[in-house]
């Protein structure tokens, strides 16, 4: 590296004008600068199709902090560093432009030729722009350079091969940054302090103590303006392939040999290889699908899926998933990992809920059963972790009394917050690479989903519903109930009811 403050860079940002940029970037941005984490030493370029002056975009930068955060201490000063180019990322003449304008930059911010190149469009143009960043001379730097991209990559396993070999005419691996804004969450990141920093939970952290991992990830909104997407990826592939898989990795990887990105990572891939496949037949064995129906959000009527702009009224597109997942090595053989996201559910929340085996025996009251031993990770919208014991009620008999001892976070509204961006963009300035998904990680995920996904789209029968305002379609419930479980009430583990 060759700046002494990694924070130093030049920034480009492919769909400056975007709801990504507006809603998550410029705030990010704007609170490492405040911090003092991003040096004066920095610029951002901003490229779209729209004819903006440099004027127009600092103004539309202002408006985004004012907006969604809510302040304007320095907002001149961390404005300045912003920039527009009028871009087509089809052609060359745009990227020679940008070229020269990364120049000026470069010599007025003294950048050291440090270039962060993100990509916060339609992933279509992510090929395009990476040949084009290449062959007209903006990866010719002196610097580094760092090439960020949004999530699908690819819709398939063979579309991400496609993808990443072309990505990877222009740029290594170690330089590409696939952001999984799950990867940025405050708890996402606890999961390995938890296991690995507590004396008390990694001897317990195996299959002769946990009898099943439930990992709920449910939202109260639909589709929304991401009708035309989603009819393409439906939940399968827009949660489970990235978000949810890889929270199962951090809980089942084997600790790493030290805290580095590529040790970490290599215990991630194996949890991935260790993944028992699931094909054909077993695909409705292991695996649901729903679709949300008309129902009540927040006592307002709500309409289906099929009844949303931009979607088809015949769509067999899901928008629930529940699955159960076998890891098959010697620390999780038999214990079910058990997963479920889905739209226009209940409640708004993800959390991950690590139950612990019964006592072989209960000697304190033979009418009453002992509840469970839990460890409820909160990741949002409130953080936080929760750990269930049995303790004895007051009084002369010994008799149970279930308590709950409870660390809570500030909590934040939605998953997908500047929070969690803020962290990734500081981790991509500083060339840290762990909270973002390597290829490997990504070619096994398709891998695994992609068979899943051969055998619904082979599937004449009717895709299952369930109402609006519900926990998902009655066949989720039979899938955990069959094994001697049931999904736990995420209201009743929500941190404000663990008094």
């Amino acid at each position: 590296m060759n700046s002494n403050d990694s924070s130093t860079s030049l920034i480009m940002i492919f769909g400056a004008t975007g709801d990504l940029a507006k809603r998550k970037l410029y705030p990010s941005l704007y609170h490492l600068y405040k911090k003092g984490k991003l040096a004066d030493h920095f610029a951002v370029i901003g490229t779209a199709r729209r004819p903006w002056s440099h004027e127009e975009f600092r103004e539309n930068i202002k408006d985004s902090i004012h907006s969604f955060v809510g302040a304007d201490e320095q907002i001149d000063d961390f404005s300045s560093h912003f920039y527009y180019q009028p871009h087509d990322v089809t052609d060359s003449d745009s990227y020679i432009q940008l070229k020269t304008l990364a120049e000026e930059l470069d010599t007025k911010y003294s950048l050291q030729g440090n270039r962060i190149f993100y990509l916060a469009m339609a992933p279509e143009f992510f090929g395009t722009i990476a040949d084009h960043l290449k062959a007209d001379g903006l990866t010719d730097t002196t610097g580094f350079k760092r090439l960020v991209i949004e999530k699908p990559f690819g819709h398939d396993l063979e579309s991400a091969e496609q993808l990443n070999a072309q990505i990877r005419q222009s740029f290594p691996e170690e330089e590409i940054y696939r952001i999984d804004h799950y990867l940025g969450k405050a708890m996402v990141q606890n999961i390995e302090v938890i296991r690995f920093a507590n004396a008390f939970f990694e001897p317990l952290w195996n299959n002769r103590y946990i009898s099943n991992i439930q990992i709920t990830s449910s939202e109260k909104l639909g589709v929304e303006e991401r009708a035309r997407y989603y009819e393409t990826s439906g939940a399968l592939r827009d949660m489970v392939q990235n978000h949810m898989l890889q929270m199962l990795a951090l809980l089942a990887m084997e600790p790493p040999i030290r805290l580095t990105t590529d040790e970490i990572r290599s215990e991630k891939v194996k949890v991935f290889r260790a993944l028992r496949p699931i094909e054909g037949n077993e695909v409705n064995e292991y695996f649901v699908r729903g679709q949300y129906g008309p129902g009540t959000i927040d006592k307002n009527e709500v309409v289906g899926y099929r009844d949303e702009m931009n979607v088809d009224p015949d769509s067999q597109t899901e928008t629930f998933v529940a699955g159960k997942l076998m890891i098959d090595n010697f620390r999780w053989a038999g214990v079910p990992f058990y997963i479920r996201t889905g739209k226009r559910m209940t409640t708004k929340s993800t959390k991950i809920v690590i139950q612990f085996k019964d006592i072989p025996m209960n000697l304190y009251n033979n009418n009453e059963q002992l509840q469970p031993n839990l460890l409820v990770i909160h990741i949002q919208p409130d953080e936080g972790i929760t750990l269930h014991l049995n303790a004895k009620k007051s009084g002369q008999n010994m008799q149970t009394n279930p308590v709950k001892l409870n660390f809570s976070n500030e909590g934040s509204n939605g998953i997908n917050t500047p929070e969690a961006y803020e962290k990734l963009l500081y981790d991509c300035l500083h060339g840290d690479a762990t909270n973002f998904t390597h290829w490997d990680e990504v070619a096994l995920s398709w891998k695994f989903v992609d068979k899943i996904s051969e055998v619904w789209e082979q599937t004449n029968s009717e895709i299952p519903k369930y109402a609006s305002g519900t926990m998902g379609p009655e066949e989720a419930e039979k899938l955990i109930e069959n094994d001697g479980f049931f999904w736990w009430n995420l209201n009743d583990l929500d941190v404000e009811n663990c008094d």
